[in-house]
């Protein structure tokens, strides 16, 4: 899962009326970003958390705001601290909302004002104070709430010691890091909303990466695994149930015909009458699944979503329950993500395909239908909406009045065949006011990771991959959805197991002729760029024997570069032994061929490389052994820029200007895209 997933939804004030103008760069530290949202059970109000930057502090925070469903009411922001507000859940009675916070106030030592992640109860109106209900030392790791019941449930870390022949000698020695011996596991507490005692609700040895409680408190769903590692998490998860004091294992056998061993569940929702229980499936190299459990006299049998050829889409999508049989969940299709019901009785979807892309949704509640979602359009950024029947929605935000002074590029859903005759589809970008064939431009590949995702037709932001402000820059940009992605049918997305650096390869190139044919990329001026999977894929093209076209610039951004260290040193292993097929001892030559290292000398493109110092998924040194190659070795035009202490995203604002900014002189340089 060579991935990072960024929302690009915007909310800042709108400026003075003026001309529209380009965007640049310098925007993006007014973007802002809608994350969740949350209805209110009586339908009529919507909880929503909003990201924005702070330069000073140089980080992004969340705040919680609220507004009306009828789109009739002004917004209100609820909280202001910069506290990183988030999952939002509505108290029954909807005078308050209740969020993670991560309060710090100065010279606060103690929770819950020292900075920790903590549970608090906001206000909405005048009948609820805001308080916190968790003070939690190191503070909580997840929390879920039980409305009706009146009960915060939450979780917090705790160490188990597993005994062995040579735990007195490690204990001899304890500054030592060792490979294994101790474990973060999970407690599952439980507090009453109004005041009382906390209660200890579980405390087995395994760590609950997610819950989900029944709104009547009784169970509680939990996704478990032995440790807190995401080697331990793909592969060795599996879903419990906590039910009066005892702890039940969910069916487990849809893993017997699962596509691969090693799944990532994710998103678990109870229906309302808490006896049916869904959560997501997701695979590197092969499509999502979807999961219902129902109760069976004590047990829980487990089925999959009948999908009849349409994809789900995974990696942190919502999952909710409209009423006890019917689930809402969203699909993958062709550079869109859209909406769908699932009937669990009937076995049936409901499909309902939207032009651009659904970030997430919240019910209202009462088994009506009607819903909120976080829309984005390829004619504009995300908004609330309300969905308030068949084919009837309303727009019930204004997140982005900025967009209005900015002249925009146009966004639209692209396809092409491939040398073995395989339509391919992507996203395309394109100049403000150009026409097509009336001039050929600089073009630029923005190639995404995963490679298990897709490219959407939305309009975005994204420092990572080049969108909107690359095209503000006069340059086409095309976001390839190469063989593995989502969205284009189940064996488009298994056909690259066993074929990276070939299938992927060949589909982007025939992408790029196909725009040059078309008259739009000017063939002299090609760059292609990426983040993740989208590095590596970059590398490979770049690395590329005998091209058809000839790549004049590269951005190579947390690009893996040789796969048996790919293997050997990031955090799930898991990711190519499903590529490869095997592990590198028992596929030494698909390794190979599949590792852009054995192709370096045949590299003469001028390469700017990105990477986190701390990125565990694609380790730096992957970044530093193309830099050396390329810089003492071929004399190739190079850069090589390392962000101290970034993970596998850039978070700090900062770096993410210094990139976009990198990117645009170094392709200007080399593509000279005034020409």
């Amino acid at each position: 899962m060579r991935r990072t997933a960024f929302l690009v939804l915007l909310f800042v004030v709108p400026p003075a009326a003026a001309q529209p103008r380009p965007v640049t760069p310098a925007d993006y530290a007014g973007v802002a970003t809608a994350n969740e949202v949350a209805v209110s059970p009586d339908g009529t109000q919507v909880a929503y958390t909003v990201a924005t930057w702070d330069e000073t502090a140089d980080n992004r925070r969340t705040d919680l705001w609220v507004t009306t469903t009828d789109g009739k009411g002004t917004p209100r922001r609820l909280t202001s601290g910069r506290a990183n507000d988030r999952h939002p859940k509505w108290a029954a009675d909807g005078s308050a909302v209740y969020v993670v916070r991560n309060v710090k106030e100065k010279d606060a030592k103690v929770p819950p004002r020292d900075g920790s992640s903590q549970v608090w109860r906001v206000g909405v109106n005048d009948k609820a104070a805001s308080a916190a209900l968790t003070t939690v030392k190191g503070g909580v790791t997840g929390y879920d709430l039980a409305a009706a019941a009146g009960y915060v449930f939450y979780t917090a870390d705790d160490e188990v010691t597993d005994p062995d022949d040579f735990l007195k000698l490690r204990e001899r020695y304890p500054r030592i890091e060792y490979g294994h011996g101790k474990r973060k596991v999970s407690v599952l507490y439980r507090v009453p909303t109004s005041e009382g005692d906390v209660l200890t609700i579980h405390a087995g040895k395994r760590y609950i990466r997610e819950f989900a409680v029944t709104t009547d408190g009784k169970r509680v769903a939990m996704i478990t695994a032995p440790d807190d590692t995401v080697i331990r998490w793909e592969g060795d998860s599996r879903v419990d149930v906590w039910e009066a004091g005892k702890v039940t294992v969910t069916d487990q056998a849809w893993k017997k015909s699962a596509s691969s061993p090693w799944p990532w569940l994710e998103g678990l929702a109870w229906n309302p009458s808490g006896n049916r229980l869904a959560y997501g499936t997701i695979f590197d190299a092969y499509p999502a699944e979807v999961v219902v459990c129902d109760h069976d006299g004590g047990n829980w049998a487990a089925g999959k979503v009948k999908r009849d050829g349409w994809q789900v889409r995974g990696y942190g999508s919502p999952l909710a329950w409209r009423s006890d049989a019917v689930l809402g969940l969203l699909t993958d299709d062709q550079a869109r993500v859209g909406f769908a019901e699932y009937d669990t009785t009937k076995q049936t979807t409901d499909r309902q395909p939207l032009d651009g892309v659904t970030y997430g949704f919240a019910y209202v509640p009462g088994g009506s239908g009607r819903r909120v979602a976080i829309l984005g359009t390829p004619q504009s950024l995300g908004e609330l909406w309300y969905f308030g029947g068949p084919g009837a929605r309303t727009g019930i935000s204004d997140l982005n009045p900025q967009a209005k002074d900015w002249r925009l590029p146009s966004v639209e859903r692209v396809t092409w065949t491939a040398p073995d005759g395989t339509k391919v589809g992507g996203a395309l970008e394109l100049p403000p006011d150009y026409k097509k064939g009336s001039r050929k431009l600089p073009l630029v590949v923005a190639i995404h990771g995963g490679p298990t995702t897709s490219s959407t037709a939305a309009l975005q932001f994204d420092p990572h991959n080049g969108r909107l402000y690359f095209a503000a820059a006069g340059y086409a940009v095309l976001a390839p959805n190469y063989r593995g992605s989502t969205g284009y049918g189940d064996k488009f997305t298994t056909n690259l197991i066993g074929r990276e650096n070939d299938l992927d390869v060949k589909d982007i190139l025939a992408g790029i002729r196909h725009l040059i044919d078309a008259g739009i990329a000017d063939p002299d001026r090609v760059a292609v760029m990426g983040w993740s999977n989208g590095g590596y894929l970059t590398n490979c093209l770049i690395s590329l024997a005998d091209s058809p076209v000839r790549v004049r610039a590269a951005s190579s951004g947390a690009g893996i570069l040789d796969t048996v260290a790919e293997w050997g040193f990031n955090d799930e292993p898991a990711y190519p032994r499903v590529f490869k097929k095997g592990l590198p001892w028992e596929q030494p030559d698909l390794y190979r061929r599949t590792s852009p290292t054995y192709q370096l000398g045949n590299v003469k493109t001028p390469t700017l490389i990105h990477v986190g110092e701390k990125d565990d998924r694609c380790p730096p040194g992957h970044s530093r052994m193309l830099y050396r190659a390329l810089r003492e070795n071929l004399s190739v035009p190079t850069q090589l820029c390392v962000y101290p202490g970034e993970p596998h995203g850039l978070g700090k604002l900062s770096h993410r200007r210094a990139k976009m900014e990198w990117d645009l002189a170094w392709f200007n340089r080399y593509l000279r895209a005034d020409r």
